[in-house]
């Protein structure tokens, strides 16, 4: 049996410090940040492409590679996305977003691979896809690339890991890719220079409520 005193504080039974407590330690907290802060030496300027991987079993891997293609959009930069699961006609809110920008987006799948049909046929599309994406890295007229869900394509065995760190290494210096997907590759992890994993605290799947329009697709 448990022993009580060592059970885990429960936030929402244990006393809260109010908004005044809050304020006074993040002040004082935020002034000896202040007043630590150097700015770090032998950072590099102007740019430089980067491999940035959104992992994890949480909810908003593909939504922030998104952001990072208005914000790209926003400066100027010519951008694409790839999707290896999601099929070419699907329009969900960001296609429709994508389409009114003129960011073209290109479908590479069949679906989910859990809905899937026929997973040679799924693995076949995703072998097509890389030919594709490949082509538009090595092609150099893209400023920043997506390749959405690509972590599965390479976990599963679907594409083959050494040929994509080959052309991941020779691309031009100034191509930022963005891959995203769950359980990336440790290889990938190595050889990107972001790597962010998004790990789930809660999610309103598990209370019961579907995925929203607007929010989920």
């Amino acid at each position: 049996m448990t022993d009580p005193a060592h059970q885990p504080a429960d936030p929402l039974t244990t006393e809260q410090p109010t908004t005044e407590q809050r304020r006074a330690q993040a002040m004082q907290e935020l002034t000896e940040q202040r007043d630590k802060y150097k700015k770090r030496e032998g950072i590099s300027k102007g740019r430089r492409g980067l491999i940035i991987v959104n992992t994890g079993k949480g909810k908003g891997k593909t939504t922030a590679a998104l952001g990072l293609m208005m914000r790209a959009h926003g400066r100027g930069l010519t951008t694409k996305l790839f999707q290896f699961l999601k099929h070419d006609t699907a329009k969900f809110g960001e296609h429709r977003t994508l389409d009114k920008l003129g960011i073209p987006c290109q479908g590479l799948g069949d679906g989910w691979t859990w809905r899937s049909r026929d997973l040679e046929n799924s693995a076949e599309l995703a072998a097509h896809g890389w030919t594709l994406a490949r082509a538009a890295i090595e092609a150099g007229e893209h400023d920043l690339i997506v390749l959405d869900e690509f972590t599965y394509p390479l976990k599963y065995g679907w594409v083959a890991w050494p040929e994509v760190e080959a052309v991941l290494r020779a691309r031009d210096p100034n191509l930022h890719v963005v891959i995203t997907g769950r359980d990336a590759l440790p290889e990938l992890i190595a050889l990107a220079d972001t790597v962010s994993e998004i790990q789930p605290v809660k999610h309103a799947y598990e209370a019961g409520i579907g995925g929203q329009q607007g929010i989920e697709y």
